[in-house]
């Protein structure tokens, strides 16, 4: 609350926050955000050019691109929705500020690139603009499609395809507890017609389809593998991206343990390839589950054990630490209104020098709307009553003995991640604790 306005903390949430998933690595602009060095020469502080920074790796860029053209919400307040642009630059403290933003995807007089030199209330509401957007996507996209739905596509699949004696069933069972149902509950209270999101974002019930429907376009398999994904952003080296430091440590942990124990079970490739209930359960995740019949998105047959090892990671990564790292941070940062807006009472500024604290607060949203907010990100932060995190596996699936020590193994390296990460928070003003292994529960479950 003290430092929400300030361009570090805007900056900071991109890398850590909610959405860590938005921010890349900009190596030349776009065309459609046509920014001057001219504009943000007060921003850069190494005496370089904006062509030089961008050549450095300094400059990053959030597009929101995917919410041009979206059905906004009118059905009681009319809601409005935007496609904002935002850059970001590597100053010389390591922090990620902001310094341009341009609320639509369409440059020209009625769509001003706002700065941070502009007053001070035209850059406030552009900052809650991008926000506001970034709120929609995070909901739609990075967490209900990329977690939750994903997740519950690799256990129909599981149940249709693997025998309960399948060492890969056995694999995968503590990852998939409660899917179902807390999706079934989801689509009965929070993205259904009359649900809770339909009162609160600027995003119709059609436009969630929309938006949902824009992300399966661009949805890989590889998207879904943690180090590719931070690969593709061009974000190996930002500075304080703890959401990546700490991905990346429990995905090679998870990596390890699936190859130990598909090593186990399996003794060369050949046995992969002749596995029928593991080439069937690939393909139908595929074919039917993302519906991927004719591109290579997702892979349809899995030929080595390599293949098969990083495949599971996959599925348990995403099911366990990624839905962690975009879910538990909620009521941290929209438990503030202002911070991150879910919706917007008033279209956005198509001229700078028209805005005041008065307008802002008529465009941010009313008190029901907020406290509905408040209440469901409140909710949807809380651990199940006998929450199992990860690692923890009580039902002991496997009885065989080398199975059991690849558990082991795993538990001890996931005890070392979390006493890092202990040790790494003890020396940040803000700790960042989202994928801490013994606070990622094993399966989405909330």
């Amino acid at each position: 609350m003290q430092d929400w306005n300030t361009d570090y903390m805007f900056g900071y949430q991109f890398l850590n926050g909610c959405n860590p998933v938005m921010i890349k690595k900009c190596e030349k602009l776009p065309d459609k955000f046509p920014v001057t060095h001219e504009m943000v020469e007060g921003s850069l502080q190494r005496g370089y050019t904006l062509q030089e920074e961008l050549k450095e790796g300094n400059i990053y860029i959030a597009d929101y691109e995917i919410l041009e053209g979206v059905t906004a919400n009118k059905t009681n307040t009319p809601y409005y929705l935007t496609a904002p642009m935002c850059l970001l630059y590597k100053n010389r403290l390591d922090q990620i500020v902001p310094i341009a933003i341009q609320l639509t995807q369409h440059p020209g007089e009625m769509s001003p690139i706002f700065l941070p030199s502009d007053n001070e209330y035209d850059w406030m509401l552009a900052k809650m603009w991008v926000k506001s957007s970034d709120f929609n996507v995070h909901q739609l996209v990075t967490h209900l499609l990329k977690t939750h739905l994903i997740s519950e596509v690799f256990e129909m699949a599981m149940y249709r395809q693997l025998a309960p004696v399948h060492p890969v069933y056995k694999l995968l069972i503590p990852h998939i507890r409660f899917t179902i149902a807390i999706n079934a509950e989801a689509r009965e209270k929070l993205v259904s017609k009359d649900g809770v999101f339909s009162k609160i974002s600027s995003v119709s019930g059609a436009g969630m389809e929309e938006v949902m429907k824009k992300a399966m376009e661009t949805l890989t398999f590889k998207s879904l593998c943690f180090p590719e994904a931070i690969k593709a952003r061009g974000m190996e080296d930002a500075p304080k991206y703890y959401y990546r430091d700490d991905g990346m440590r429990i995905w090679e942990a998870i990596h390890c343990f699936v190859s130990d124990v598909v090593n186990i079970y399996y003794d060369s490739d050949e046995k992969v390839q002749k596995d029928v209930e593991i080439q069937e359960f690939v393909k139908d995740v595929s074919c039917f589950g993302m519906n991927d019949y004719d591109s290579n998105n997702f892979p349809k047959s899995l030929t080595t054990r390599v293949e098969l090892a990083e495949y599971l990671t996959a599925v348990i990564f995403t099911a366990s630490a990624q839905h962690s790292a975009v879910n538990f941070g909620q009521f941290d940062w929209y438990g503030w209104i202002p911070n991150s807006p879910s919706t917007m009472r008033k279209p956005p500024p198509i001229q700078k020098g028209q805005v005041d604290l008065k307008y802002i607060m008529k465009t941010l949203p009313d008190r029901d709307c907020s406290s509905m907010v408040l209440g469901t990100a409140w909710g949807l932060t809380r651990f199940q009553e006998h929450e199992l995190f990860l690692g923890m596996y009580p039902d002991m699936y496997f009885t065989e003995q080398p199975a059991k020590e690849a558990i082991k193994s795993f538990r001890k390296k996931l005890d070392e991640v979390t006493n890092s990460i202990k040790l790494r928070n003890e020396r940040l003003t803000m700790d960042y604790c989202y994928l801490s292994p013994d606070k990622i529960p094993n399966s989405v479950a909330i």
